[in-house]
């Protein structure tokens, strides 16, 4: 277990402070805007009161953050879940803690009933790409069979 401390999905608003500045210092690092600490704090509560949403922060204080989001599958009953957001510090990564924060997100996801986990990531981002391979995510369609699985993004406002 790291030395920060287990897992924990946040459910306070110290919680979710904690969580929302991770997620800004994690967007600012690629240049993204980002939100007010406040407004965002209180978005992801609101976002976690909806009940299709998990806010995990990793250690104690965290130093990882990750947001799951919940659907129901389209062509089964099966629960799905998005894996949003994941975020280890920078200074931190390389040292199991992302592989360690990762296995929790995925049996937190199990615990509540997901069969089925999805997530986007950019193709220079290698080391969040090793991660996930570890864990056995696969951008393939037909696990590693089909050709490379494309995402696409489109504004709408």
């Amino acid at each position: 277990m790291t030395p920060f401390g287990a897992t924990r999905a946040v459910q306070d608003p110290a919680g979710f402070a904690e969580a929302a500045t991770l997620l800004i210092d994690f967007n600012r690092e690629y240049d993204y805007p980002v939100p007010e600490p406040e407004w965002l704090a209180a978005h992801l509560a609101t976002l976690v009161d909806s009940g299709d949403t998990s806010v995990l922060v990793h250690g104690t204080p965290a130093i990882g953050v990750a947001v799951l989001r919940f659907r129901a599958g389209t062509l089964c009953a099966d629960l799905e879940a998005y894996l949003a957001e994941f975020y280890i510090k920078p200074g931190l990564r390389g040292k199991g803690y992302g592989t360690e924060f990762l296995d929790d997100v995925i049996e937190h996801a199990r615990a509540k009933g997901a069969t089925y986990m999805d997530l986007n990531t950019s193709e220079d981002d290698e080391a969040a790409r090793h991660v996930y391979e570890k864990r056995g995510f696969d951008c393939h369609e037909g696990r590693g069979e089909g050709p490379k699985a494309l995402y696409y993004e489109l504004e709408l406002g």
